[in-house]
């Protein structure tokens, strides 16, 4: 797998990551849920689901080579862009209107 593939494969993951507390009722999309889930479980869900992602990255990155070292800035970055990623399933789950 070049580097390539594992960069695009990363920023896919996250963004069905991100939005996955969003589209559905289920806990990690796999445990059913009785009712409707609250806005921070599914906060606790994105970060969980982040941390996920970013295992995964870092996962691709030792295939490919030596892991970089990251400060709080590189957790910042990516985490405002999973956030960012986040959006669309938040608007379709509170604020879209449905008929």
């Amino acid at each position: 797998m070049t580097q390539t593939v594992s960069t695009w494969l990363v920023i896919v993951a996250a963004l069905v990551a991100a939005n996955l507390p969003f589209v559905n009722d289920r806990v990690f999309a796999v445990v059913p849920w009785q009712g409707r889930k609250s806005l921070a479980m599914r906060l606790v869900e994105l970060v969980v689901l982040y941390f996920a992602v970013g295992l995964l990255g870092v996962l691709l990155e030792k295939r490919l080579g030596q892991v970089a070292p990251q400060g709080w800035e590189f957790y910042a970055v990516t985490g405002a862009l999973f956030i960012t990623f986040a959006f669309p399933g938040f608007v379709w789950r509170y604020l879209a209107r449905r008929r």
